[in-house]
């Protein structure tokens, strides 16, 4: 279940802040659960696991090669450079 971060609601913006386990189906809270207390929920980035982003994990020029993908990265005004697979060393767009 995600976790997701409250505020109780005050003219100053100087709340409490809560964290909830929830159900991704649940509505959002309106009410603090202890004290009732006007609440809203703030927004955050979620978490995302790093093995797919990481320089040697499962996105490297090396894997991606190996699995058949070509992958383009830009070297300049609107030429793309090849890193990986096959085709041409540069594109253009």
């Amino acid at each position: 279940m995600p976790t997701y971060t409250y505020q109780v609601v005050t003219d100053d913006g100087s709340g409490e802040i809560f964290e909830v386990f929830q159900k991704m189906s649940d509505d959002a809270l309106t009410e603090h659960p202890e004290t009732g207390a006007l609440v809203k929920r703030i927004p955050s980035v979620p978490n995302i696991n790093t093995q797919w982003n990481d320089k040697g994990g499962k996105l490297s020029n090396k894997n991606l090669d190996r699995l058949g993908f070509t992958k383009y990265e830009k070297a300049g005004d609107g030429v793309y450079e090849k890193k990986a697979g096959d085709g041409p060393d540069t594109i253009q767009r």
